[in-house]
């Protein structure tokens, strides 16, 4: 599986991005799709994730009511909408995708809030 990041960019506080996922390769048995963030001095941590089949979406209690994760079959994108964005959203996002204990991961894209 190869997982390609996009989307990042500038953003002043209050904005809005839409971060996007390509997954392409072997996609059989795939269980999960999750974005994971790393800010600056600051450990690897879970945004979202959904499952492959979209029936469960799940949300870190820090993005809960301002990001939506969702997949677009057609594109074969895992995407991130993020919205009322604050400097502390400001990192570098990263991808993945999950088969069985396999973990896949994208090569990240950064994301900067304004204050």
């Amino acid at each position: 599986v190869q997982l390609q990041a996009s989307g990042g960019g500038l953003v002043q506080t209050g904005g809005s991005l839409r971060l996007a996922c390509e997954v392409s390769g072997r996609t059989d048995n795939l269980n999960a799709l999750a974005w994971f963030r790393q800010g600056p001095g600051k450990a690897r941590e879970y945004v979202s994730s959904i499952t492959w089949d979209g029936d469960g979406r799940y949300y870190s209690d820090s993005v809960k009511g301002r990001f939506i994760i969702s997949r677009d079959d057609a594109k074969n994108t895992l995407d991130l909408q993020m919205s009322s964005l604050t400097p502390e959203d400001t990192a570098i996002y990263y991808c993945n995708v999950q088969r069985g204990n396999l973990l896949y991961w994208g090569q990240g894209t950064q994301v900067t809030v304004s204050s």
